[in-house]
């Protein structure tokens, strides 16, 4: 049997509310925020006591999810250092395709973005970048060109 589909990739955050913002920026909506604090988290997960809120984001066109994640209880942790560089091992980006970088980009320094490096052009196919954002989750944007 296969898979389905991928329904949602998770991001644990600091600030709920400031990786909501930023996301609504880059133009995901919010579909729904719930508070979860039972059993069923604690055994999925392995931990105890487990107290979050979450915050599901979808993409306009209503296939990509972000489930971002703020622990209350236990403490998020960090694993390595603070804002790993782009070549850290496991899961580190998401990428999203945009109509305009530029736009995109001052839209999102407004919420604390910084470019990793600079705004680059591959091939004449896409101008691409990375971005970190908030809980130094890097953001990459591709702009179809030509």
């Amino acid at each position: 049997m296969a898979i389905q589909r991928m329904d949602n990739v998770g991001i644990v955050v600091d600030d709920l509310a400031a990786a909501v913002a930023f996301f609504t920026e880059l133009g995901m909506e919010l579909e729904g925020e719930a508070r979860i604090e039972d059993v069923c988290a604690d055994q999925m997960l392995g931990l105890d006591g487990v107290r979050s809120a979450i915050a599901m984001m979808r993409t306009p066109d209503g296939h990509g999810k972000l489930e971002l994640t703020k622990f209350h209880s236990p403490a998020a942790v960090t694993a390595g250092p603070p804002d790993p560089p782009p070549h850290t091992l496991g899961l580190h980006r998401v990428m999203f395709a945009v109509d305009d970088i530029d736009d995109t980009i001052a839209r999102l320094r407004c919420h604390g973005a910084e470019l990793l490096g600079q705004v680059t052009q591959y091939e004449n196919s896409y101008r691409l970048c990375n971005l970190r954002g908030p809980s130094g989750i890097i953001v990459a944007l591709a702009e179809r060109i030509g």
